[in-house]
């Protein structure tokens, strides 16, 4: 286990970001995924789907990243 020091103002913006049912950890988690991931999950969904799911995700990643954007430079 291990200590990650952020200030009270990054601590509060990860509160209100973390789900009722995650931990900060879960949080952390979910957050770090690489862009990678999403593409990896994205082809494999393409096999079951005809392009239009992979292309949803990847906007939906798009704009979760511009949401995230705007909230750091609040």
């Amino acid at each position: 286990m291990s200590t990650i020091r952020v200030t009270d103002e990054v601590k509060e913006r990860l509160r209100d970001l973390k789900r009722d049912d995650e931990s900060f950890n879960d949080l952390l988690d979910r957050l770090s995924r690489s862009e990678k991931d999403v593409e990896e999950m994205a082809g494999f969904l393409s096999e079951f789907d005809d392009g239009s799911l992979a292309d949803n995700m990847r906007e939906t990643h798009e704009e979760l990243n511009e949401s995230l954007d705007r909230r750091s430079d609040e």
